[in-house]
């Protein structure tokens, strides 16, 4: 059934979608922060619809501990509220137009994983800087790779992206420098928010028991830093400068009906990554470099799913905290016009993308704005954008 909000039935943001956020209204101080739902172009203010005061506490972390029974019995009873005529004379003075609204961060991070689940994004870097070797390094296809981010950095879709300083090594000059990055790139991504936790020492049980949602990713990454420091430990200040997300939480609900099976993987993975449910989803993803497209990576064709990494994630009983965040890596497809990067786009800065304006990029300049957006099946993920400042 439709919801009764103007523009809100056959929309991307109908009541088959519902994604949760945290606003203000533009003059209200951030202590008044509280939790909302999405229809159509308005923001639903749950606390007193729902007499709820988990939904007034500032961020969603409070109710995504309820755990997945509460997660559907809530989303149920907004359903009820914004499809029943009965329901509109108490809940429409709540209803606060999308331009009337600042949109906050909607979760407090507690910890962040990053992996590096495409196939197609793994084989172009591996192509890139070991063309002498097998572009994929012996572990890739048996487990998904990924590394800790920080979680202090992660911030909501329109947070200033400052331009960082870091060391690098120009060339194959022997001696460093120390300069603002040169290769600053972006990493289209999917990321999955947990609810429920678990104990230290025990693995995560099934998927959808501790994911609550999906939320668009921007892990922005200095190339030129990365690629000096990440050997033989992994990307450090290259990445942690900044990660960006919607302020959007989309619930893992609103997507059933784009759940596809996963790629066939080759070999057989071992039996704790085994997939016992159909959690591929096909999205179709689109990057946008100051309104122009440039990219629609298809997150359909990853080769390690959600529910693969939350497994390696906790396989070794490393706990989960409600508000943990991981994301799937780059998404790229097999085209060139489906590369989730610009280092894949201009194969490391050999081949400019040109644009519509006659101008070209091969990493961002300062004044660049890049924006993530996605859609399944009918349904729109909220959009991440992120603007990059000069260093400071």
């Amino acid at each position: 059934m439709p919801s009764w909000v103007p523009g809100a039935a056959g929309s991307a943001w109908d009541v088959d979608n519902l994604p949760y956020g945290v606003f203000t209204r533009v003059n209200e101080p951030d202590e008044w922060r509280r939790a909302g739902v999405r229809i159509g172009d308005h923001v639903l203010d749950l606390t007193p619809v729902l007499s709820d005061e988990v939904f007034a506490t500032g961020s969603l972390n409070a109710f995504l501990a309820r755990g997945r029974t509460a997660w559907r019995e809530t989303r149920s009873r907004v359903r009820d509220v914004l499809t029943g005529e009965g329901h509109r004379a108490v809940a429409e003075p709540h209803l606060v137009p999308l331009g009337e609204a600042r949109l906050h961060m909607p979760f407090e991070v507690a910890d962040y994983v990053d992996f590096y689940c495409s196939l197609e994004h793994a084989s172009n870097l591996g192509r890139m800087f070991r063309p002498d070797e097998e572009p994929l390094k012996p572990n890739w296809r048996h487990l998904p790779v990924g590394y800790h981010g920080r979680a202090g950095t992660v911030v909501v879709s329109g947070t200033p992206v400052v331009r960082p300083w870091g060391q690098r090594a120009p060339g194959t000059v022997p001696n460093t420098v120390f300069e603002p990055s040169a290769r600053l790139d972006i990493e289209a991504e999917l990321g999955f928010v947990i609810g429920t936790p678990t104990r230290l020492g025990e693995r995560a049980g099934d998927f959808a028991d501790h994911v609550f949602g999906v939320t668009l990713v921007n892990d922005w990454s200095a190339r030129d830093i990365q690629a000096w420091e990440y050997v033989p430990l992994g990307p450090f200040l290259g990445k942690s400068f900044a990660t960006s997300v919607s302020p959007w939480i989309t619930p893992l609900e609103a997507l059933e009906h784009v759940r596809v099976p996963g790629r066939v993987q080759d070999p057989k993975p071992l039996d704790y990554l085994r997939r016992r449910e159909d959690w591929g989803l096909d999205l179709a993803m689109e990057v946008r470099l100051n309104g122009e497209v440039v990219s629609r990576p298809p997150y359909r064709g990853m080769y390690w799913t959600p529910d693969q990494m939350l497994a390696h994630m906790t396989v070794n009983g490393a706990s989960l905290r409600t508000g943990d965040l991981f994301a799937s890596g780059t998404v790229s497809g097999t085209e060139p016009g489906e590369r989730g990067s610009f280092i894949e786009l201009t194969w490391n800065g050999s081949e400019p993308i040109k644009l519509l304006d006659g101008g070209s990029r091969t990493f961002l300049e300062d004044g660049d704005t890049v924006a993530i957006s996605a859609t399944a099946g009918g349904v729109a993920l909220g959009e991440v954008m992120g603007t990059i400042h000069p260093a400071r």
